[in-house]
């Protein structure tokens, strides 16, 4: 039973022909005209549910109402009505006030402010999620209508983890080289992340370290690296090559605090060959473990792409360990069902043809 007070829109459009289809709380509903009127929409609904807050959200971007979306989600991502304000470059007051009124048009409330933190609720999580995809939206209207006019021009969104992102930096370069009109904007990611990232649209491409093995996705292998195992040129170890897993139960491990299926592998190994892996110093970045390592504070499995220039320059000594070889395939991944843009496509080629 539908019975309860009743949410309205006024959709700003104009023209001769049928008007966007809309749902309603009783399913669908299309609203036709010789002429596009300003008009109302009427969805009753006994309970907040998702539907109905997903047809708010419809709703409000069908009267242009973009503006209460995108300060919702500066709030979300601020954590705090202050610093969206001052984000926003509005009045506190005034952020207060569009939050109000979001929550009034949709029938739903959509933050806890009862305690320190501001909380999201159920519909506020729904709210956030549909709202992060018209933005995106905006961004690819954008995006799309600036190549219309200049196939050398618009943005580039390229997800990407802390280790990741160093291989990107030469083609950078040369892409840059080759579109300077085009903005690109590399986003640092977890790269467990970075596939929903692409399918929620927050990412036109991403590179990350494993399959995602995902349909939705289309993965492509664009560099072999491999873990090496580093030490400082003052370690006991710097000049013997190759070692064995055994030599390294005593050994200070400086690990990355970050789970990897690279780090699994490491820990396989050594149980394998009941050898301890003394993780006793975990660090939230590659640059911090290195130095680290240069200080002969411990011994670290690194990416050989993030330690190469360290191992040329004498910095760090890279020792073979004779029971332990792991490849790790770099993979550029898109969207499989989505057209890429101009910018996107460009970049492909020039990562595949290198």
């Amino acid at each position: 039973m539908y019975t309860r007070s009743f949410m309205s829109f006024r959709p700003r459009y104009g023209g001769y022909g049928p008007r966007p289809a809309c749902f309603s709380g009783n399913g669908l509903k299309t609203i036709m005209g010789e002429r596009a009127e300003f008009g109302k929409l009427i969805i009753l609904d006994l309970r907040i549910n998702a539907f109905d807050v997903i047809n708010g959200i419809y709703a409000l971007a069908l009267s242009m109402e973009l503006y209460l979306l995108r300060t919702f989600l500066t709030v979300v991502g601020e954590k705090s009505f202050s610093r969206a304000a001052e984000k926003l470059l509005r009045t506190q007051p005034a952020v207060s006030l569009a939050i109000q009124r979001l929550e009034n048009e949709l029938g739903a409330k959509l933050m806890d402010r009862s305690g320190r933190q501001l909380l999201l609720t159920d519909a506020g999580r729904i709210v956030a999620e549909y709202a992060r995809r018209f933005e995106n939206l905006g961004r690819d209207l954008e995006n799309a209508l600036a190549e219309l006019k200049d196939h050398a021009a618009g943005r580039l969104v390229i997800g990407a983890n802390e280790s990741t992102a160093l291989y990107l930096l030469q083609h950078i370069e040369e892409y840059r080289r080759r579109y300077p009109k085009v903005k690109v904007q590399v986003r640092r990611s977890l790269s467990s992340r970075v596939p929903a990232q692409l399918i929620d649209g927050d990412l036109e491409l991403g590179v990350i370290s494993y399959d995602p093995q995902d349909e939705r996705l289309v993965s492509s292998v664009i560099y072999t690296d491999h873990l090496a195992f580093v030490v400082s040129p003052k370690h006991r170890f710097a000049k013997r090559k190759p070692v064995s897993i055994a030599d390294l139960g005593m050994e200070t491990f400086i690990a990355h605090n970050v789970v990897s299926p690279y780090r699994e592998t490491v820990v396989r190994e050594f149980q394998r060959h009941k050898v301890t892996l003394n993780m006793d110093v975990e660090m939230p970045t590659v640059e911090t473990i290195r130095r680290m390592v240069q200080r002969n504070e411990g011994v670290a499995f690194l990416p050989r792409m993030c330690v190469e220039q360290e191992v040329r320059q004498k910095l760090l000594c890279e020792v073979e360990v004779k029971e332990l070889r792991a490849e790790r395939k770099i993979r550029l991944v898109y969207p499989a069902r989505r057209l890429l843009s101009h910018a996107a496509r460009a970049f492909l080629d020039l990562v595949k043809a290198s």
